[in-house]
C-alpha cells in the first residue's frame, strides 16, 4: 500500500507569481535594451512608455488578485 500524500501541505509551500513585480521587470528589461541598442532614442519618447508599462502591469496585478479572491 502506497501512503497517502497530505496534499494541503504540499500546496501550502508553492509560491505565487507576483505579477506586478514579472511585469516591471521584463519592462525595464525591454527599455533598458532599447536604450542600448538604439542610443539616438529620446528619453521624451521613452517616458510615457515607461510610465504606460508600470500602469498595465498594475493593471494585470490588479485584475489577478481579484479573481483569486
Amino acid at each position: 500500500m502506497r501512503p497517502e500524500v497530505d496534499r494541503t501541505t504540499e500546496r501550502g509551500r508553492r509560491h505565487r507569481t507576483d505579477w506586478m513585480a514579472l511585469l516591471s521587470g521584463m519592462l525595464f528589461i525591454a527599455v533598458g535594451t532599447v536604450f542600448i541598442s538604439r542610443p539616438g532614442i529620446e528619453p521624451a519618447i521613452m517616458i510615457p512608455v515607461v510610465l504606460g508599462g508600470l500602469g498595465f502591469a498594475g493593471l494585470v496585478a490588479i485584475l489577478v488578485r481579484a479573481v483569486r479572491r
